[in-house]
Protein backbone atom coordinates (compact mmCIF):
# COMPACT_ATOMS: atom_id res chain seq x y z
CA UNK A 1 0.00 0.00 0.00
CA UNK A 2 0.82 3.45 -0.94
CA UNK A 3 2.18 5.72 2.30
CA UNK A 4 0.50 8.42 0.73
CA UNK A 5 -3.08 6.45 0.26
CA UNK A 6 -4.47 7.01 3.33
CA UNK A 7 -8.08 5.66 2.75
CA UNK A 8 -9.53 2.52 3.05
CA UNK A 9 -12.82 2.75 1.02
CA UNK A 10 -14.77 -1.28 1.03
CA UNK A 11 -17.30 -1.11 -1.56
CA UNK A 12 -20.41 -3.53 -0.51
CA UNK A 13 -17.61 -6.25 0.86
CA UNK A 14 -16.58 -7.46 -3.02
CA UNK A 15 -13.67 -4.91 -3.48
CA UNK A 16 -11.24 -2.33 -1.29
CA UNK A 17 -10.14 0.91 -2.82
CA UNK A 18 -6.91 2.58 -2.05
CA UNK A 19 -7.15 6.77 -1.87
CA UNK A 20 -5.88 9.91 -1.20
CA UNK A 21 -8.36 10.82 1.58
CA UNK A 22 -7.88 15.09 0.00
CA UNK A 23 -8.32 13.92 -3.48
CA UNK A 24 -11.66 12.22 -2.88
CA UNK A 25 -13.15 14.56 -0.41
CA UNK A 26 -13.00 17.31 -2.26
CA UNK A 27 -15.88 16.13 -4.53
CA UNK A 28 -17.49 13.40 -2.46
CA UNK A 29 -19.84 15.49 0.13
CA UNK A 30 -20.68 12.39 2.17
CA UNK A 31 -17.26 11.41 2.58
CA UNK A 32 -16.46 14.81 3.62
CA UNK A 33 -18.86 14.76 5.88
CA UNK A 34 -17.76 11.45 7.87
CA UNK A 35 -14.25 13.18 7.81
CA UNK A 36 -15.57 16.05 9.87
CA UNK A 37 -16.99 14.32 12.19
CA UNK A 38 -13.73 12.74 13.44
CA UNK A 39 -11.48 14.91 13.21
CA UNK A 40 -8.87 13.59 15.34
CA UNK A 41 -8.68 10.78 13.27
CA UNK A 42 -5.64 11.36 10.33
CA UNK A 43 -4.47 7.62 10.28
CA UNK A 44 -5.68 4.09 9.24
CA UNK A 45 -9.12 5.74 7.85
CA UNK A 46 -11.64 3.64 6.46
CA UNK A 47 -15.08 4.03 4.81
CA UNK A 48 -17.47 1.11 4.52
CA UNK A 49 -20.29 1.60 1.48
CA UNK A 50 -23.02 -0.60 2.19
CA UNK A 51 -25.44 -0.93 -1.14
CA UNK A 52 -23.33 1.07 -3.40
CA UNK A 53 -24.93 1.20 -6.94
CA UNK A 54 -22.86 -0.49 -9.26
CA UNK A 55 -20.64 -1.96 -6.71
CA UNK A 56 -16.94 -1.40 -7.65
CA UNK A 57 -17.12 -0.92 -11.41
CA UNK A 58 -19.15 2.49 -10.80
CA UNK A 59 -16.99 3.41 -7.63
CA UNK A 60 -13.79 3.03 -9.97
CA UNK A 61 -15.27 5.40 -12.71
CA UNK A 62 -15.76 7.92 -9.10
CA UNK A 63 -12.54 7.55 -8.49
CA UNK A 64 -11.41 8.43 -12.24
CA UNK A 65 -13.27 11.02 -11.81
CA UNK A 66 -11.79 12.22 -8.55
CA UNK A 67 -8.23 12.17 -10.16
CA UNK A 68 -8.98 13.55 -13.30
CA UNK A 69 -9.59 16.95 -11.40
CA UNK A 70 -13.26 16.13 -12.22
CA UNK A 71 -13.26 15.15 -15.95
CA UNK A 72 -14.79 12.24 -17.13
CA UNK A 73 -16.11 11.13 -20.18
CA UNK A 74 -19.69 10.73 -20.25
CA UNK A 75 -21.55 8.19 -22.36
CA UNK A 76 -24.55 6.52 -22.99
CA UNK A 77 -22.81 3.23 -21.46
CA UNK A 78 -21.81 4.48 -18.32
CA UNK A 79 -24.21 7.74 -17.66
CA UNK A 80 -26.35 5.61 -15.62
CA UNK A 81 -23.66 4.65 -13.37
CA UNK A 82 -22.57 7.79 -12.92
CA UNK A 83 -25.71 9.62 -11.52
CA UNK A 84 -26.35 6.74 -9.50
CA UNK A 85 -23.36 7.13 -7.83
CA UNK A 86 -23.27 10.39 -7.34
CA UNK A 87 -26.45 10.46 -6.12
CA UNK A 88 -24.95 7.94 -3.14
CA UNK A 89 -21.82 9.98 -2.53
CA UNK A 90 -23.47 13.71 -2.26
CA UNK A 91 -21.38 14.87 -5.34
CA UNK A 92 -23.54 17.87 -5.94
CA UNK A 93 -21.37 20.58 -4.87
CA UNK A 94 -19.84 22.78 -7.39
CA UNK A 95 -16.29 22.76 -7.47
CA UNK A 96 -13.92 25.14 -9.33
CA UNK A 97 -16.77 26.90 -11.14
CA UNK A 98 -17.80 23.38 -13.28
CA UNK A 99 -16.46 20.43 -11.72
CA UNK A 100 -20.38 18.68 -10.26
CA UNK A 101 -20.36 15.27 -11.21
CA UNK A 102 -24.13 14.90 -10.71
CA UNK A 103 -25.07 18.30 -13.35
CA UNK A 104 -22.98 16.90 -15.90
CA UNK A 105 -24.56 13.10 -15.86
CA UNK A 106 -27.88 15.00 -15.42
CA UNK A 107 -27.04 16.99 -18.69
CA UNK A 108 -25.84 13.67 -20.41
CA UNK A 109 -28.85 12.05 -19.84
CA UNK A 110 -31.28 15.26 -21.06
CA UNK A 111 -29.71 14.13 -24.47
CA UNK A 112 -31.23 10.40 -24.25
CA UNK A 113 -33.68 11.94 -27.57
CA UNK A 114 -29.77 11.29 -29.47
CA UNK A 115 -29.21 8.17 -28.39
CA UNK A 116 -29.15 5.00 -30.51
CA UNK A 117 -31.60 2.18 -30.26
CA UNK A 118 -28.57 -0.31 -28.99
CA UNK A 119 -27.15 2.61 -26.54
CA UNK A 120 -31.09 2.85 -25.23
CA UNK A 121 -31.46 -0.96 -24.46
CA UNK A 122 -27.93 -1.12 -22.89
CA UNK A 123 -28.42 2.12 -20.29
CA UNK A 124 -31.98 0.77 -19.18
CA UNK A 125 -30.31 -2.70 -18.80
CA UNK A 126 -27.42 -1.89 -16.65
CA UNK A 127 -29.99 0.74 -15.10
CA UNK A 128 -32.33 -2.57 -13.93
CA UNK A 129 -28.75 -4.53 -12.62
CA UNK A 130 -28.23 -1.49 -10.34
CA UNK A 131 -28.24 -2.54 -6.56
CA UNK A 132 -30.59 -0.98 -5.33
CA UNK A 133 -32.85 -0.12 -8.21
CA UNK A 134 -34.44 3.03 -6.49
CA UNK A 135 -31.05 4.32 -7.46
CA UNK A 136 -31.48 4.10 -10.91
CA UNK A 137 -35.31 4.97 -11.24
CA UNK A 138 -34.73 8.06 -12.37
CA UNK A 139 -32.72 7.46 -15.75
CA UNK A 140 -34.92 3.90 -15.99
CA UNK A 141 -38.21 6.38 -16.58
CA UNK A 142 -36.22 8.15 -19.03
CA UNK A 143 -35.46 5.07 -21.23
CA UNK A 144 -38.70 3.82 -21.20
CA UNK A 145 -40.18 7.24 -21.82
CA UNK A 146 -37.46 7.29 -25.06
CA UNK A 147 -38.35 3.92 -25.79
CA UNK A 148 -41.91 4.35 -26.11
CA UNK A 149 -41.59 7.64 -28.45
CA UNK A 150 -38.87 5.72 -30.81
CA UNK A 151 -41.92 3.07 -30.95
CA UNK A 152 -44.18 5.35 -31.91
CA UNK A 153 -42.62 7.19 -34.19
CA UNK A 154 -41.85 3.38 -35.83
CA UNK A 155 -45.52 2.65 -35.74
CA UNK A 156 -46.29 6.10 -37.39
CA UNK A 157 -43.35 6.15 -39.82
CA UNK A 158 -42.54 4.39 -43.24
CA UNK A 159 -39.54 2.15 -43.31
CA UNK A 160 -37.87 4.34 -46.11
CA UNK A 161 -37.96 7.50 -44.16
CA UNK A 162 -36.82 5.81 -40.95
CA UNK A 163 -34.10 4.94 -42.41
CA UNK A 164 -33.08 7.65 -44.93
CA UNK A 165 -33.83 10.43 -42.64
CA UNK A 166 -30.76 12.50 -42.19
CA UNK A 167 -31.95 15.48 -39.96
CA UNK A 168 -30.49 15.36 -36.05
CA UNK A 169 -33.34 14.08 -34.69
CA UNK A 170 -34.40 11.72 -36.66
CA UNK A 171 -30.68 10.68 -36.57
CA UNK A 172 -31.36 10.08 -32.89
CA UNK A 173 -34.21 7.52 -34.10
CA UNK A 174 -32.50 5.93 -36.84
CA UNK A 175 -31.40 2.24 -35.57
CA UNK A 176 -27.66 1.35 -35.47
CA UNK A 177 -26.46 -0.73 -38.05
CA UNK A 178 -24.07 -3.19 -35.74
CA UNK A 179 -27.05 -4.45 -33.44
CA UNK A 180 -29.15 -7.59 -33.56
CA UNK A 181 -32.62 -5.73 -32.86
CA UNK A 182 -31.12 -3.63 -36.43
CA UNK A 183 -31.19 -6.92 -37.85
CA UNK A 184 -34.31 -7.78 -36.56
CA UNK A 185 -36.00 -4.35 -38.26
CA UNK A 186 -34.51 -4.55 -41.09
CA UNK A 187 -35.18 -8.05 -41.58
CA UNK A 188 -38.84 -7.42 -41.05
CA UNK A 189 -39.45 -3.63 -40.42
CA UNK A 190 -43.04 -3.73 -41.44
CA UNK A 191 -43.75 -6.23 -37.98
CA UNK A 192 -45.28 -4.78 -35.31
CA UNK A 193 -43.65 -6.80 -33.25
CA UNK A 194 -39.97 -6.23 -34.13
CA UNK A 195 -39.47 -4.75 -30.29
CA UNK A 196 -40.92 -7.62 -28.61
CA UNK A 197 -37.17 -9.37 -28.40
CA UNK A 198 -35.20 -6.63 -27.42
CA UNK A 199 -37.24 -6.04 -24.46
CA UNK A 200 -38.34 -8.70 -23.11
CA UNK A 201 -35.07 -10.28 -21.63
CA UNK A 202 -34.20 -7.07 -20.37
CA UNK A 203 -37.51 -5.99 -18.16
CA UNK A 204 -37.58 -7.22 -14.49
CA UNK A 205 -41.41 -7.41 -13.77
CA UNK A 206 -41.48 -4.10 -11.65
CA UNK A 207 -39.77 -2.09 -15.01
CA UNK A 208 -42.35 -3.99 -16.90
CA UNK A 209 -45.46 -1.76 -15.13
CA UNK A 210 -42.92 1.36 -15.37
CA UNK A 211 -43.48 0.93 -19.60
CA UNK A 212 -46.92 -0.13 -19.79
CA UNK A 213 -47.78 2.79 -17.51
CA UNK A 214 -45.32 5.11 -20.26
CA UNK A 215 -47.48 3.35 -22.52
CA UNK A 216 -50.58 4.19 -21.53
CA UNK A 217 -49.41 8.43 -20.65
CA UNK A 218 -48.12 8.62 -24.42
CA UNK A 219 -51.29 6.68 -25.63
CA UNK A 220 -49.04 3.82 -27.84
CA UNK A 221 -51.00 0.65 -29.86
CA UNK A 222 -52.72 -0.83 -26.49
CA UNK A 223 -53.74 -3.88 -28.47
CA UNK A 224 -49.87 -4.54 -29.35
CA UNK A 225 -48.77 -4.27 -26.01
CA UNK A 226 -51.30 -6.51 -24.33
CA UNK A 227 -49.71 -8.91 -27.43
CA UNK A 228 -46.45 -8.03 -26.22
CA UNK A 229 -47.19 -8.73 -22.35
CA UNK A 230 -48.43 -12.27 -23.71
CA UNK A 231 -44.89 -12.66 -25.06
CA UNK A 232 -43.21 -11.43 -22.14
CA UNK A 233 -45.08 -14.03 -19.71
CA UNK A 234 -44.45 -16.98 -22.35
CA UNK A 235 -40.65 -15.94 -22.63
CA UNK A 236 -39.96 -15.88 -19.02
CA UNK A 237 -41.68 -18.81 -17.64
CA UNK A 238 -39.16 -20.92 -19.67
CA UNK A 239 -36.49 -20.78 -16.93
CA UNK A 240 -38.42 -19.07 -14.27
CA UNK A 241 -39.24 -21.25 -10.72
CA UNK A 242 -42.50 -21.18 -8.88
CA UNK A 243 -42.18 -17.61 -6.92
CA UNK A 244 -41.14 -16.09 -10.09
CA UNK A 245 -43.75 -17.46 -12.16
CA UNK A 246 -46.06 -15.90 -9.46
CA UNK A 247 -44.69 -12.70 -9.51
CA UNK A 248 -44.71 -12.49 -13.62
CA UNK A 249 -48.37 -13.24 -13.65
CA UNK A 250 -49.30 -10.88 -10.95
CA UNK A 251 -47.34 -8.23 -13.28
CA UNK A 252 -49.11 -9.15 -16.01
CA UNK A 253 -52.44 -8.96 -14.62
CA UNK A 254 -51.77 -5.66 -13.14
CA UNK A 255 -50.21 -4.39 -16.42
CA UNK A 256 -53.09 -5.41 -18.36
CA UNK A 257 -55.86 -3.88 -15.96
CA UNK A 258 -54.47 -0.51 -17.02
CA UNK A 259 -55.18 -1.23 -20.96
CA UNK A 260 -58.18 -0.62 -22.45
CA UNK A 261 -60.22 -3.99 -22.06
CA UNK A 262 -61.35 -3.91 -25.76
CA UNK A 263 -57.52 -4.42 -26.92
CA UNK A 264 -57.22 -7.54 -25.08
CA UNK A 265 -57.78 -11.05 -26.43
CA UNK A 266 -60.32 -13.15 -24.69
CA UNK A 267 -58.17 -16.15 -25.07
CA UNK A 268 -55.31 -14.91 -23.70
CA UNK A 269 -57.06 -13.76 -20.77
CA UNK A 270 -57.98 -17.52 -19.83
CA UNK A 271 -54.65 -18.52 -20.69
CA UNK A 272 -53.43 -16.49 -17.85
CA UNK A 273 -56.07 -17.46 -15.95
CA UNK A 274 -54.65 -21.10 -15.90
CA UNK A 275 -51.47 -20.29 -14.61
CA UNK A 276 -52.86 -18.09 -11.73
CA UNK A 277 -54.94 -20.86 -10.68
CA UNK A 278 -52.31 -23.46 -10.73
CA UNK A 279 -49.36 -20.83 -9.04
CA UNK A 280 -52.12 -20.00 -6.58
CA UNK A 281 -51.74 -15.80 -7.12
CA UNK A 282 -53.27 -13.97 -4.26
CA UNK A 283 -56.71 -12.82 -4.43
CA UNK A 284 -56.39 -9.62 -5.20
CA UNK A 285 -55.07 -9.88 -8.38
CA UNK A 286 -56.95 -12.97 -9.44
CA UNK A 287 -60.29 -10.47 -8.58
CA UNK A 288 -58.78 -8.37 -11.22
CA UNK A 289 -58.04 -10.89 -13.86
CA UNK A 290 -61.96 -12.27 -13.34
CA UNK A 291 -63.16 -8.88 -14.08
CA UNK A 292 -61.22 -8.62 -16.86
CA UNK A 293 -63.03 -11.89 -18.40
CA UNK A 294 -66.04 -10.86 -17.03
CA UNK A 295 -66.85 -8.12 -19.02
CA UNK A 296 -65.54 -9.80 -22.47
CA UNK A 297 -67.35 -12.93 -21.37
CA UNK A 298 -69.79 -12.57 -24.75
CA UNK A 299 -66.26 -13.71 -26.51
CA UNK A 300 -65.65 -16.99 -24.59
CA UNK A 301 -65.78 -20.28 -26.11
CA UNK A 302 -67.57 -23.60 -23.93
CA UNK A 303 -63.72 -24.95 -23.78
CA UNK A 304 -62.87 -21.64 -22.06
CA UNK A 305 -65.27 -22.17 -19.47
CA UNK A 306 -64.61 -25.89 -18.68
CA UNK A 307 -62.00 -25.05 -15.64
CA UNK A 308 -61.26 -28.05 -13.66
CA UNK A 309 -62.16 -27.57 -9.86
CA UNK A 310 -59.49 -26.00 -7.23
CA UNK A 311 -57.64 -28.87 -5.75
CA UNK A 312 -59.07 -30.92 -2.74
CA UNK A 313 -62.41 -30.03 -3.89
CA UNK A 314 -65.04 -33.12 -4.71
CA UNK A 315 -67.01 -31.88 -7.67
CA UNK A 316 -65.26 -31.80 -11.37
CA UNK A 317 -65.76 -28.26 -12.81
CA UNK A 318 -65.10 -24.62 -10.98
CA UNK A 319 -68.36 -23.47 -11.11
CA UNK A 320 -67.87 -20.64 -8.59
CA UNK A 321 -65.34 -19.00 -10.90
CA UNK A 322 -68.18 -19.32 -14.09
CA UNK A 323 -70.71 -18.05 -11.84
CA UNK A 324 -68.17 -15.34 -11.16
CA UNK A 325 -67.76 -14.27 -14.51
CA UNK A 326 -71.61 -14.20 -15.29
CA UNK A 327 -71.62 -11.75 -12.15
CA UNK A 328 -68.81 -9.52 -13.34
CA UNK A 329 -70.40 -9.30 -16.87
CA UNK A 330 -73.93 -8.24 -15.53
CA UNK A 331 -71.90 -5.48 -13.68
CA UNK A 332 -70.25 -4.30 -16.56
CA UNK A 333 -72.46 -4.19 -19.26
CA UNK A 334 -75.40 -1.68 -19.29
CA UNK A 335 -78.39 -2.50 -21.28
CA UNK A 336 -78.95 0.66 -23.15
CA UNK A 337 -75.42 0.83 -24.16
CA UNK A 338 -74.65 -2.62 -25.06
CA UNK A 339 -76.69 -4.73 -27.77
CA UNK A 340 -79.04 -7.68 -26.58
CA UNK A 341 -77.12 -10.11 -28.81
CA UNK A 342 -74.32 -9.79 -26.05
CA UNK A 343 -76.74 -10.76 -23.50
CA UNK A 344 -78.45 -13.88 -25.56
CA UNK A 345 -74.85 -14.91 -26.74
CA UNK A 346 -73.71 -15.29 -22.69
CA UNK A 347 -76.90 -16.58 -22.10
CA UNK A 348 -76.82 -19.32 -25.05
CA UNK A 349 -72.99 -20.03 -23.74
CA UNK A 350 -74.19 -20.67 -20.07
CA UNK A 351 -77.08 -22.85 -21.19
CA UNK A 352 -74.14 -24.71 -22.95
CA UNK A 353 -72.22 -24.94 -19.39
CA UNK A 354 -74.75 -26.29 -17.83
CA UNK A 355 -75.78 -28.93 -20.27
CA UNK A 356 -71.68 -30.21 -20.04
CA UNK A 357 -70.90 -30.03 -16.48
CA UNK A 358 -74.29 -31.81 -15.24
CA UNK A 359 -73.74 -35.11 -15.50
CA UNK A 360 -71.28 -34.51 -12.92
CA UNK A 361 -72.77 -36.48 -9.87
CA UNK A 362 -71.04 -33.90 -6.89
CA UNK A 363 -72.74 -31.09 -8.73
CA UNK A 364 -75.12 -29.64 -5.66
CA UNK A 365 -78.37 -28.48 -6.53
CA UNK A 366 -77.82 -24.93 -5.19
CA UNK A 367 -74.89 -24.85 -7.76
CA UNK A 368 -76.98 -26.04 -10.34
CA UNK A 369 -79.78 -23.86 -9.94
CA UNK A 370 -77.23 -20.83 -9.49
CA UNK A 371 -75.80 -21.58 -13.12
CA UNK A 372 -79.88 -21.40 -14.56
CA UNK A 373 -81.02 -18.68 -12.67
CA UNK A 374 -77.54 -16.48 -13.49
CA UNK A 375 -79.25 -14.67 -16.05
CA UNK A 376 -82.34 -12.68 -16.94
CA UNK A 377 -85.09 -14.65 -18.18
CA UNK A 378 -85.60 -12.66 -20.55
CA UNK A 379 -82.33 -13.34 -22.26
CA UNK A 380 -83.05 -16.97 -23.31
CA UNK A 381 -84.99 -17.29 -26.16
CA UNK A 382 -85.70 -20.97 -25.54
CA UNK A 383 -85.30 -23.12 -22.31
CA UNK A 384 -85.16 -26.31 -24.14
CA UNK A 385 -81.24 -27.08 -23.06
CA UNK A 386 -82.17 -26.49 -19.79
CA UNK A 387 -85.27 -28.90 -19.67
CA UNK A 388 -82.63 -31.90 -21.18
CA UNK A 389 -79.98 -31.01 -18.80
CA UNK A 390 -82.57 -31.38 -16.10
CA UNK A 391 -83.67 -34.14 -17.32
CA UNK A 392 -80.26 -35.43 -16.89
CA UNK A 393 -79.94 -33.99 -13.73
CA UNK A 394 -82.62 -36.23 -12.52
CA UNK A 395 -81.01 -39.30 -13.40
CA UNK A 396 -77.82 -38.73 -11.66
CA UNK A 397 -79.32 -37.38 -8.78
CA UNK A 398 -81.84 -39.52 -7.94
CA UNK A 399 -81.80 -38.61 -3.73
CA UNK A 400 -83.02 -35.11 -4.24
CA UNK A 401 -85.95 -34.08 -1.71
CA UNK A 402 -89.05 -32.72 -3.04
CA UNK A 403 -88.29 -29.56 -2.38
CA UNK A 404 -85.17 -29.44 -4.05
CA UNK A 405 -87.07 -31.34 -7.15
CA UNK A 406 -89.97 -28.26 -7.21
CA UNK A 407 -87.33 -25.78 -7.09
CA UNK A 408 -85.90 -27.34 -10.19
CA UNK A 409 -89.18 -27.61 -12.09
CA UNK A 410 -90.28 -24.30 -11.11
CA UNK A 411 -86.99 -22.94 -12.92
CA UNK A 412 -88.31 -23.34 -16.14
CA UNK A 413 -90.14 -21.38 -18.09
CA UNK A 414 -92.59 -23.27 -19.85
CA UNK A 415 -93.83 -21.18 -22.44
CA UNK A 416 -90.69 -20.99 -24.31
CA UNK A 417 -89.97 -24.88 -24.71
CA UNK A 418 -90.43 -25.87 -28.23
CA UNK A 419 -93.63 -28.57 -29.18
CA UNK A 420 -91.17 -31.31 -29.60
CA UNK A 421 -89.86 -30.42 -25.54
CA UNK A 422 -93.01 -30.43 -24.61
CA UNK A 423 -93.91 -33.53 -26.40
CA UNK A 424 -91.50 -35.48 -24.56
CA UNK A 425 -91.77 -33.63 -20.94
CA UNK A 426 -95.82 -34.91 -21.14
CA UNK A 427 -94.16 -38.36 -21.41
CA UNK A 428 -91.53 -37.87 -18.98
CA UNK A 429 -92.48 -39.46 -15.56
CA UNK A 430 -89.54 -37.69 -13.82
CA UNK A 431 -91.67 -34.63 -14.07
CA UNK A 432 -94.72 -34.26 -11.25
CA UNK A 433 -98.63 -33.77 -13.87
CA UNK A 434 -98.60 -30.43 -12.51
CA UNK A 435 -95.79 -29.24 -14.23
CA UNK A 436 -96.62 -31.17 -17.76
CA UNK A 437 -100.13 -29.29 -17.11
CA UNK A 438 -97.85 -26.43 -17.14
CA UNK A 439 -96.33 -27.24 -20.61
CA UNK A 440 -99.40 -27.94 -22.18
CA UNK A 441 -101.48 -25.13 -20.83
CA UNK A 442 -98.70 -23.18 -22.66
CA UNK A 443 -98.78 -24.67 -25.77
CA UNK A 444 -102.40 -24.63 -25.91
CA UNK A 445 -102.29 -20.79 -25.14
CA UNK A 446 -99.46 -21.00 -28.21
CA UNK A 447 -102.04 -22.18 -30.55
CA UNK A 448 -105.03 -20.23 -29.49
CA UNK A 449 -102.87 -17.02 -30.28
CA UNK A 450 -102.02 -18.67 -33.45
CA UNK A 451 -105.48 -19.69 -34.48
CA UNK A 452 -106.34 -15.96 -33.51
CA UNK A 453 -103.82 -14.66 -35.65
CA UNK A 454 -104.91 -16.94 -38.80
CA UNK A 455 -108.29 -15.60 -37.79
CA UNK A 456 -107.19 -12.20 -37.71
CA UNK A 457 -105.29 -13.00 -41.04
CA UNK A 458 -108.96 -14.74 -42.91
CA UNK A 459 -110.74 -11.04 -41.93
CA UNK A 460 -108.11 -8.96 -43.02
CA UNK A 461 -105.35 -9.82 -45.07
CA UNK A 462 -107.32 -12.13 -46.83
CA UNK A 463 -110.06 -9.42 -48.21
CA UNK A 464 -106.95 -7.24 -49.20
CA UNK A 465 -105.88 -10.24 -51.51
CA UNK A 466 -109.46 -10.47 -52.66
CA UNK A 467 -109.36 -6.87 -53.50
CA UNK A 468 -106.23 -7.10 -55.28
CA UNK A 469 -107.73 -10.12 -57.12
CA UNK A 470 -110.45 -8.05 -58.17
CA UNK A 471 -108.36 -5.13 -59.31
CA UNK A 472 -106.22 -7.57 -61.53
CA UNK A 473 -109.68 -9.03 -63.06
CA UNK A 474 -110.82 -5.80 -64.14
CA UNK A 475 -107.97 -5.11 -65.59
CA UNK A 476 -107.72 -8.15 -67.55
CA UNK A 477 -111.04 -7.32 -68.20
CA UNK A 478 -110.49 -4.10 -70.06
CA UNK A 479 -107.95 -6.36 -71.65
CA UNK A 480 -110.00 -8.47 -72.90
CA UNK A 481 -108.01 -11.50 -71.43
CA UNK A 482 -109.95 -14.14 -71.28
CA UNK A 483 -107.01 -16.26 -70.45
CA UNK A 484 -105.22 -14.58 -67.99
CA UNK A 485 -108.58 -13.97 -65.46
CA UNK A 486 -108.77 -18.26 -65.20
CA UNK A 487 -105.04 -18.51 -64.39
CA UNK A 488 -105.12 -15.30 -61.28
CA UNK A 489 -108.37 -17.40 -60.31
CA UNK A 490 -106.86 -20.41 -60.10
CA UNK A 491 -104.23 -19.33 -58.12
CA UNK A 492 -105.79 -17.67 -55.58
CA UNK A 493 -107.69 -20.74 -55.03
CA UNK A 494 -104.91 -22.71 -54.23
CA UNK A 495 -103.62 -19.92 -51.74
CA UNK A 496 -106.85 -20.40 -49.73
CA UNK A 497 -107.28 -23.95 -49.80
CA UNK A 498 -103.46 -24.07 -48.31
CA UNK A 499 -104.55 -21.77 -45.74
CA UNK A 500 -108.05 -23.81 -44.83
CA UNK A 501 -105.61 -27.22 -44.70
CA UNK A 502 -103.15 -25.50 -41.83
CA UNK A 503 -105.71 -24.23 -40.05
CA UNK A 504 -107.35 -28.39 -39.58
CA UNK A 505 -103.94 -29.87 -38.95
CA UNK A 506 -103.05 -27.29 -36.34
CA UNK A 507 -106.63 -28.00 -35.11
CA UNK A 508 -105.75 -31.75 -35.07
CA UNK A 509 -102.50 -30.98 -33.01
CA UNK A 510 -104.50 -29.08 -30.30
CA UNK A 511 -106.95 -31.32 -29.65
CA UNK A 512 -104.28 -34.15 -29.61
CA UNK A 513 -102.37 -32.40 -27.10
CA UNK A 514 -105.59 -31.84 -24.92
CA UNK A 515 -106.40 -35.92 -25.17
CA UNK A 516 -102.54 -36.60 -24.13
CA UNK A 517 -102.97 -34.07 -21.17
CA UNK A 518 -106.18 -35.85 -20.01
CA UNK A 519 -104.88 -39.53 -20.26
CA UNK A 520 -101.62 -38.53 -18.52
CA UNK A 521 -103.20 -36.85 -15.64
CA UNK A 522 -105.69 -39.85 -15.32
CA UNK A 523 -102.67 -41.82 -15.49
CA UNK A 524 -100.92 -40.71 -12.46
CA UNK A 525 -103.76 -40.82 -10.54
CA UNK A 526 -104.40 -44.30 -11.04
CA UNK A 527 -100.67 -44.66 -10.03
CA UNK A 528 -101.34 -42.69 -6.88
CA UNK A 529 -103.72 -44.79 -6.16
CA UNK A 530 -102.73 -47.86 -6.73
CA UNK A 531 -99.73 -46.90 -4.80
CA UNK A 532 -100.97 -46.35 -1.77
CA UNK A 533 -102.65 -49.77 -1.72
CA UNK A 534 -99.50 -51.74 -1.97
CA UNK A 535 -98.59 -52.90 1.02
CA UNK A 536 -95.17 -51.31 2.41
CA UNK A 537 -91.90 -54.12 1.70
CA UNK A 538 -89.46 -52.08 3.86
CA UNK A 539 -89.56 -49.50 6.56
Amino acid sequence: MDASCDLEVDVNGEEIFFLHKNTVSIYCGKIRKLFDKSKGVTTNLKVILHDFPGGPESFELVSRFCYNNGKILINPYNAHRLLCAAHYLEMNETINGSHNLLQQTKKSIEEIKFWTWPELLSALKSSVDLVPVTSSSQIIQKCLDSIVARLIFASETSPSSCLSSSSPESSGLRLSTDSKSTESLRSGLLRSTWWFEDLVNILTPNVVKLLVKSIVVHKFDHGLTSRFLFYYQKSRFVNATSDEKREITETIIDSLSLLDQSSVSCKSLFGILRAALNLNVNKIHRNILERMIGSQLDQATLDNLLLPSPHGSSYLYNVNLVLQFVKHFLTAKSRPQVPISEFKKVTRLIDSYVAEVVPDPRLEPCKFLALVNALPEFDRDSYDEIYHAIDIYLQVHMELSDEEKTSIFSSIDYTKLSSETCNHLTQNHKFPPRFAALALTAQQVKLENLFHGMDVQKRFILPSTEMKAEKRHEQVVSNDGKEDIVVENEKMKAHLEGMQWRVVELEKVCRKMQTQMTKILKSKLTRQTSAKSLPRLCS
